[in-house]
């Protein structure tokens, strides 16, 4: 397992991850920002969603809580249930998708600088909070240096990303069986509710599908993260570079 490579990276994301998190004073309060990072996701999937479907996205409010809340106009339905349902499967589509980009410093790189321009463009249409312009602003310029200046530590910055996104709804399991979500101090109509709503109940089949999903994504991201990058010591050809 060489330096540099997509399985290299990956260990090396997941061993920081968990030092951060259970060995390191202070550890979870460095992971807080990437924490409203992934509530970010959410909220831009409900969004995004909204838009695809002929729907409107006005703007999205994120909290220090980590709560958010993306106000979106449609229709009622399977419109609204994949609005629900979006938001739920955002960040683990993301962190897959990352996990399976990410597999080199350059394609590291591209992901980081990829992930702040969404960032910046967000804030600039989209994001109408304190917390939330005051976060993501700063964020969309850390991970744009490290993108264009990080080396080959580009590579485990990219990973660390798309582990974090990839198990943020699972680490959040409660919320999936939850009738209500709480932003800001006020009670809204959960996700599995709003799924239920739209389409049929109860809501906590859709809990499970969402969570089976969810799974489903992140076994498959890890899987692309770790398989072979074709990099041996064969013949090398202009195909194998990432």
């Amino acid at each position: 397992m060489r330096p540099g490579t997509a399985r290299a990276g990956l260990v090396l994301a997941a061993i920081l991850l968990l030092v951060l998190e259970r060995h390191v004073p202070g550890g979870q309060l460095a992971l807080y920002p990437f924490t409203l990072l992934a509530t970010w996701v959410h909220e831009m999937g409900h969004g995004l969603m909204a838009m695809a479907l002929g729907g409107d996205f006005d703007h999205l409010e994120i909290n220090a809580d980590a709560s958010g809340v993306a106000y979106t106009r449609i229709l009622p339905g399977w419109r609204s249930a994949l609005v629900s349902a979006a938001g739920l499967l955002g960040p683990p589509l993301a962190g897959a998708a990352i996990l399976a980009f990410a597999r080199g410093p350059r394609r590291g790189a591209m992901a980081l600088l990829g992930t702040a321009a969404a960032l910046l463009i967000s804030v600039v249409f989209w994001v109408r909070s304190v917390v939330g312009v005051l976060t993501m602003l700063p964020l969309a310029i850390l991970l744009g240096a490290l993108g264009l200046w990080g080396g080959r530590a580009r590579l485990v910055c990219a990973q660390l990303l798309g582990l974090l996104f990839a198990l943020d709804t699972l680490a959040r399991f409660d919320y999936l069986y939850s009738a209500t979500a709480v932003v800001g101090g006020v009670a809204h109509t959960s996700d599995v509710v709003g799924i239920a709503t739209g389409l049929f109940p109860p809501a906590i089949l859709w809990g499970v599908l969402i969570a089976g999903l969810d799974l489903v994504l992140v076994a498959a991201g890890l899987w692309a993260a770790w398989r072979p990058d074709g990099t041996g010591s064969g013949p090398k050809s202009p195909y194998t570079r990432r």
